[in-house]
């Protein structure tokens, strides 16, 4: 598999996943029509992307070259809406199809950066930006905290799966290893951050009395 086929089978994985998160957490969230509940899955699966290919100034956004990306999108926020009686009363889907999209996209999202020829600095960033970009813009329009704010661990997976794609590359390795590596890193600490419990380190706000 040539590595334009691997990144393409892997950014429609990431979409098809974080369109079914997308739309099933729009519709916990907010009481949504059809369409409200497919804008909100598109959103989610494409929002990543599109910020990382305006920064990278690769335009128009890869979504919007070919019909792909909108079209596997919109797939699986129908397939969501029409199987939410059943993965309403389910808290596992939503986990694994929200670490699905964040796996996926941090490491395509490193990829895409280091075909754009910038540095490993950037690209790290770039894949982070790809995997909770949209999960980001989503929980913006649904006014809800962005998860990337609270509850469990969430960009600093995406960060490590980025860094593990980044490195692999950089050290000459073939980009399935290190991208399968990168995902399988990001979804490790995302689960286990969120079972565990785990967060980022936390600032300890002292109150104005110990201050005295």
């Amino acid at each position: 598999m040539s590595s334009l086929h691997l990144l393409l089978l892997l950014d429609l994985l990431g979409v098809f996943a974080f369109a079914l998160d997308g739309a099933l957490t729009a519709m916990r969230a907010a009481h949504l029509d059809l369409f409200g509940v497919v804008a909100l899955g598109v959103v989610t699966a494409i929002g990543g992307g599109l910020l990382r290919d305006v920064l990278l100034g690769n335009l128009p956004p890869n979504s919007f070259r070919t019909w792909y990306y909108l079209a596997t999108a919109t797939a699986g926020a129908l397939l969501a809406f029409a199987g939410h009686r059943v993965l309403a009363r389910l808290t596992r889907p939503l986990l694994l199809f929200d670490t699905a999209g964040l796996s996926l996209f941090c490491v395509t999202g490193a990829l895409i950066a280091l075909e754009a020829g910038v540095g490993a600095g950037q690209a790290v960033l770039l894949g982070c930006l790809t995997g909770v970009g949209g999960g980001t813009i989503r929980d913006v329009l649904v006014r809800r905290v962005p998860s990337i704010l609270t509850g469990g661990l969430y960009a600093v997976p995406a960060m490590l799966g980025a860094v593990v794609v980044v490195a692999g590359v950089e050290a000459g390795a073939d980009p399935l290893v290190p991208a399968l590596a990168g995902a399988g890193a990001c979804a490790a600490l995302r689960i286990a951050g969120v079972v565990r419990g785990w967060h980022a380190p936390r600032a300890t706000l002292t109150s104005p009395r110990d201050l005295d």
